[in-house]
């Protein structure tokens, strides 16, 4: 009695069913989406420009000339001629050592020297003598002979005492101590009345030439090589790698320097190179043992591609590539080899051509083959001027 009603009622529901989904704004099943237009893109189109190339590495600033300032004499200091701090030059007195005991030492050998020289002035006579008389044999051939030899025993008399009276004499401007070198001088480790040792350990002050300055950074072996290569295939123009500084606080030393020296040994441990950078200083603004950044120039690519380094993607392997626009609006996919990020862009070796239409921004919209629509990109302001600064530098 009752089956003559399911079907009605089962119809009844289905109605019912297909209005709630309508009312919800979801479609009945076998209705496809709504149709969407063509996915926006912004793009870029690849230029190649000159780009200067430059690694940034840790470094450390040390005095070209340094000289650690000892006595070659013993005795008591009697004064300090300079300023702790200040510049001295080659030959500058800077310290007095009592001279007394070497001015006595001094006397002494003079008067050594005078005696012998007497001597030596009686020997020759009486040498020169024997010789006349043993040419009419009126003495002997052995006195002859000996007075031969007293001469040559004075004449060397003579010239042991001419050499004592010369080490007297150095002795004796040892007691005025002076600067080996030009430069700048360091605070004094002794005071007047101090009694200093001939070749002490301990050094009475250190003299260092500031200006110019070295700056020693340490580089990968793989870099060394490509730098030299970059010289020799002409790259850095005069073929002397350019070095600039960086300070901790971020400014930038003003003057330029030039690669002068790299280590002949790579450190096993590191696999790293020294290389050694020399700088003006003619204001003193350099100090030993200042931390630096020093950037070198390694050369300059004239035809180089950067792009901007949103616009590069990886795939799961890590492996780089990017979507560029082609002529017929529809989208590709390149894989592209970078080398290196400059600023906030990266140098792409492989993989672009000049004239590309590169999608920047929106390719997470878009699958290869897609016909989009490209816009040009906008580079925001902030990212220009990160980029002008980086150049600057």
């Amino acid at each position: 009695m009752i089956r003559p009603y399911r079907a009605p009622l089962a119809a009844a529901l289905s109605l019912i069913g297909m209005a709630v989904l309508t009312a919800c704004g979801k479609p009945p099943m076998g209705q496809g989406p709504a149709p969407q237009g063509t996915p926006k893109v912004s793009t870029v189109v690849v230029q190649p420009k000159p780009v200067t190339l430059t690694t940034e590495l840790p470094g450390r600033t040390s005095a070209v000339l340094v000289a650690d300032v000892r006595p070659q004499v013993t005795g008591i200091l009697q004064s300090r001629k300079f300023v702790e701090g200040s510049a001295v030059k080659k030959g500058d007195l800077l310290y007095q050592i009592d001279p007394a005991t070497y001015q006595a030492a001094v006397d002494s050998a003079e008067a050594a020297l005078a005696k012998a020289q007497a001597n030596q002035h009686t020997t020759r006579l009486k040498a020169e003598r024997y010789g006349e008389l043993k040419a009419i044999n009126a003495v002997s051939q052995q006195d002859a002979d000996d007075a031969d030899a007293a001469l040559l025993q004075a004449n060397a008399e003579v010239a042991s005492a001419r050499a004592a009276l010369e080490t007297a004499r150095i002795n004796l401007a040892y007691t005025r101590v002076t600067s080996p070198i030009s430069g700048r001088i360091g605070k004094s480790s002794v005071t007047a009345g101090a009694l200093v040792t001939a070749n002490q350990s301990n050094a009475l002050a250190t003299v260092q030439q500031l200006d110019p300055m070295y700056v020693d950074v340490t580089q990968s072996s793989n870099a060394v090589l490509q730098l030299r290569r970059a010289i020799a295939q002409g790259q850095l123009g005069d073929g002397t790698a350019k070095v600039k500084l960086v300070f901790d606080d971020g400014t930038t030393y003003p003057l330029d320097g030039k690669l002068q020296f790299s280590d002949v040994t790579v450190d096993p441990n590191t696999g790293s190179v020294t290389l050694r950078a020399e700088f003006p200083n003619p204001k003193g603004e350099l100090l030993p043992n200042l931390y630096v950044r020093a950037i070198v120039e390694e050369g300059t690519m004239s035809q180089a591609l950067l792009v901007p380094q949103q616009a590069v993607s990886r795939d799961a392997t890590g492996k780089p590539h990017a979507y560029i626009v082609g002529s017929d609006g529809k989208v590709q996919q390149r894989e592209l080899f970078t080398e290196r990020a400059i600023g906030n862009q990266w140098l792409i070796t492989r993989g672009l051509q000049a004239g590309d239409v590169l999608v920047v921004a929106g390719q997470q919209k878009v699958q290869p083959g897609a016909l989009v629509e490209a816009t040009p990109y906008q580079q925001p302001a902030n990212d220009s001027q990160q980029l002008a600064s980086r150049v600057a530098l």
